[in-house]
């Protein structure tokens, strides 16, 4: 079975071939991250009009990486949901076009369960499972039952873990995109230097908006002062802070609905501490942890032909979508 599936639902476009759920033949990623360097972040328009301008090349580069034409995907696959909706609807719109033309069945794909089947196209994953979903614009605990069908156990309820570090650089003047940058320092420094406090949420929620004021009024605090600041100390203070509360809660959730299984999807999946310390913690509960590699932990194609991969296997009734589908910018995974 191919799968062509297309990513377009942020800063990305990319799109991919996918054999059987398994072999990636092509993944093509078009980032746009220096153009939205200098304005600090992603703006939805600019975005938009790079999509249009580049998913053509995209799809031809695609195709000829997989050696394959369109007569021989199976099904064309396409993010619809959540996103921004001026980005979605390119993706869309071309892959209704690539349907109607070549007469290919097409699947709507819910963007998180992309970031989750990430993980099942390089790993041999075991359900039930427990997801820790980490990204720019999610923060969420998921549980996937043994046939697939998925459940919002906690979010976010209010930045999501990677708009906090985005935050956090562009205060310390470390440019964009934060995560990375913020990582690396965050290895050099002590991460006890500075005790910020854990947001009282429930017990599957998560606040980030409280950390990231008590990191802003530090900053501010010591540049008023003309202190200098141990940027190194602080990164990892923040870092330290954000990736105990994910790492206690995702193996809280584990142990609670009884799974041997973890898995980081989403962006942040990328953080060398987040999955080192899950890694060690749900160790000593007997817990197996599973995240994507780099390449993989971006948006991407790959892990949209994956989600509609296993939507045809597991939800074949509620798989398709014709040429009456639209974006949304915002749906819960349970809606899809």
């Amino acid at each position: 079975m191919l799968i062509l599936a297309i990513e377009t639902s942020c800063d990305e476009t990319s799109i991919a071939v996918l054999k059987d759920g398994k072999e990636i033949l092509s993944n093509i990623i078009s980032s746009q991250i220096e153009i939205h360097k200098e304005f600090g972040g992603v703006v939805p328009e600019i975005a938009s009009r790079h999509h249009i301008k580049n998913i053509a090349a995209i799809l031809d580069e695609a195709l000829e990486e997989a050696k394959v034409t369109m007569e021989d995907i199976d099904y064309v696959a396409v993010t619809y949901a959540p996103g921004l909706i001026g980005a979605l609807l390119v993706g869309i719109s071309f892959a209704k076009g690539l349907a109607y033309s070549y007469k290919k069945p097409l699947i709507p794909v819910h963007h998180i369960k992309g970031h989750i089947y990430a993980n099942f196209i390089e790993h041999e994953v075991s359900l039930p499972a427990i997801t820790l979903v980490v990204s720019g614009g999610h923060t969420n605990i998921v549980y996937i039952d043994e046939n697939h069908n998925f459940t919002n156990l906690g979010g976010t309820l209010d930045d999501a873990v990677g708009e906090s570090y985005d935050k956090v650089a562009r205060v310390l003047g470390l440019g964009y995109p934060g995560g990375p940058v913020v990582d690396k320092l965050a290895h050099t420094g002590d991460a006890n230097a500075i005790p910020f406090k854990e947001a009282k949420v429930g017990e599957y929620d998560f606040s980030f908006s409280g950390l990231k004021t008590a990191v802003i009024n530090f900053v501010n605090q010591k540049r008023m002062k003309e202190e200098e600041i141990n940027v190194p100390d602080l990164t990892a203070s923040f870092q330290g802070s954000v990736v105990k509360v994910l790492v206690k809660k995702a193996i809280r959730a584990a142990l609670d609905k009884d799974c041997k299984t973890i898995l980081i999807a989403g962006g942040v999946a990328a953080n060398k501490s987040l999955r080192a310390t899950l890694e060690e913690e749900a160790l000593k509960k007997g817990i197996k942890v599973y995240y994507p590699s780099m390449v993989l932990c971006t948006d991407n194609g790959a892990m949209i032909a994956a989600g509609a991969y296993y939507k045809l296997k597991y939800h074949k009734e509620k798989a398709f979508g014709d040429l009456n589908l639209n974006g949304k910018a915002t749906l819960s995974i349970e809606e899809d």
